[in-house]
């Protein structure tokens, strides 16, 4: 565990050099749109051992003289109020944090687009918030039969309605809070203006995922796959590259289906269009700075089974899952990857079973499994990383590194004085102890000490855990799963 399969610094120079080649391909100016996540891409950061959720904005950061970013938005999508749910927030909310992260990176924002702006509410208070942080905002129309009605399209009365983005750097980064939220055709609005106005330009597209020049069923791209399974979203070969190439690329199916009409979109702007596959249109390099398939390989195994039992876990919330629990079976079945090949389930529910109570258990990077269990003060996520922390710091199974002296006061207090109706600690209640008895306990001291070593474990609990020891985990950075199942039979479950 922890081994490296990515090469960060190859790929940050060999990133931005296929960055600026397609600049000037187009004679100076580009339109990227860059799908998923610039800046947390965690996904990518456990298929591809060695890149950092960061590294695209480091790559761009490289670039930022010559860079600056639009963000797409759309207006109904505020209207709706719609929610990030990896971080639970509105995305007009996640716009503002976005901003805010960009500008704290050293990167210029130019704008906001509100795409399929039709005076909406929601979305006019928005943009006058915007405007009154001197946010330049810009308003895109919805266009009737977009994207196929090319003619229309591509006329006065289709983008030549839409607002021109004023821009001032020769790379456009387009990224938005999600997707569906209408970064390509701000992008084809932005040339067919720019057209307009005899300014050289163009278009990419950036997706780290599915990577193309992997096999079709290479596990990093499966676990894309198992990733996007609630999406529908299906790798395939992509047949525009195989038959004007003869060369095999992956891509995906939205990709794939929609590039012929995007391509007609290129050409009715331009006369012709440089690209003849979905390929082509990416600037993707990931796969190229892969130093390690096997390390990849096994990285991306163990995330599709994580990807599973996350599918498990939120259709025992009440979404509608049925279809994706089908499909990432399907993946994992047809490709021979397995739960077992996760260690710390056999251990955590071998605990669960032998304390016929609820347990967790943790690999440690060294591949020693750490088991915790529930007792009257601790929740058993709470005992198993105590007991982590005291496998690596060396002290003995024996020693009580938190007595009950300490521990039950605390307990107290979370019933009698906070109205708790749980006593035991939590995972961060327990941290917090820890880090007071520190200071006056040098055992308690060295036991804290070890907390970073606990980053790209693996663990599993028995029983689901609060969305407060959940968020206590990630911060650490633990890759967690659960059972689908609630330690009680109660139809509400407190956060």
């Amino acid at each position: 565990m922890n081994a490296i399969g990515f090469d960060i610094d190859k790929y940050v120079q060999i990133q931005r050099e296929k960055i600026q080649e397609r600049i000037a391909h187009f004679g100076g100016k580009l339109y990227l749109e860059f799908g998923g996540k610039l800046f947390d891409d965690y996904h990518a950061s456990r298929v591809l051992p060695g890149f950092k959720p960061d590294t695209k904005l480091r790559m761009l950061m490289e670039m930022k003289d010559q860079a600056e970013i639009i963000i797409a938005i759309n207006s109904q999508a505020i209207e709706d109020m719609k929610v990030r749910e990896d971080i639970g927030i509105t995305y007009d909310q996640d716009v503002l944090r976005l901003i805010d992260a960009f500008r704290e990176a050293g990167l210029y924002v130019g704008s906001v687009v509100l795409t399929r702006y039709a005076n909406q509410k929601g979305t006019r208070r928005f943009e006058k918030y915007l405007n009154k942080l001197g946010i330049k905002t810009y308003r895109h129309y919805a266009i009737a039969n977009y994207p196929y009605d090319v003619d229309r399209i591509v006329s006065k009365d289709g983008l030549g309605k839409n607002d021109y983005v004023e821009t001032s750097r020769s790379l456009v980064v387009v990224t938005a809070p999600g997707p569906g939220s209408g970064k390509m055709a701000t992008c084809i609005s932005q040339i067919y203006h720019d057209s307009l106005r005899g300014v050289k330009s163009g278009y990419a597209k950036f997706e780290t995922f599915p990577i193309w020049n992997l096999p079709l069923k290479h596990p990093v791209n499966l676990a894309y796959e198992a990733a996007t399974a609630d999406l529908d979203d299906v790798n395939m070969i992509d047949p525009y590259h195989l038959e004007h190439y003869g060369i095999s690329t992956v891509n995906y199916n939205r990709d794939v289906e929609i590039f012929p009409v995007l391509n007609r979109l290129i050409s009715a702007i331009f006369g012709e269009s440089p690209y003849f596959s979905p390929t082509d249109m990416g600037v993707n390099m990931a796969g190229f700075c892969i130093s390690d398939d096997e390390v990849c390989q096994a990285a991306s195994r163990q995330e599709i089974i994580r990807r599973y039992y996350k599918a498990l876990m939120d259709a025992r919330n009440g979404k509608p899952m049925d279809s994706a629990i089908a499909k990432i079976e399907s993946i994992m079945n047809n490709n021979g990857i397995s739960v077992s090949e996760r260690r710390c389930i056999a251990a955590c529910l071998d605990k669960a079973k032998a304390t016929n109570g609820p347990s967790s258990a943790i690999e440690l990077n060294d591949g020693t499994l750490i088991t915790g269990k529930q007792s009257s003060l601790l929740g058993p996520t709470a005992a198993m990383i105590l007991n982590a922390l005291k496998q690596l710091a060396g002290i003995s199974d024996r020693v009580l590194l938190l007595p009950k002296a300490i521990i039950e006061p605390v307990c107290d207090l979370k019933i009698k004085g906070l109205g708790h109706h749980n006593p035991r600690l939590h995972v961060d209640d327990v941290l917090l102890v820890l880090s007071i008895s520190a200071v006056t306990n040098p055992l308690a001291e060295l036991a804290l000490a070890q907390l970073p070593l606990l980053r790209g474990c693996e663990s599993h609990s028995s029983v689901i855990l609060s969305s407060r020891d959940l968020g206590t985990m990630n911060r650490l950075g633990i890759r967690h799963t659960c059972e689908p199942f609630y330690e009680t039979r109660k139809l509400y479950h407190s956060k």
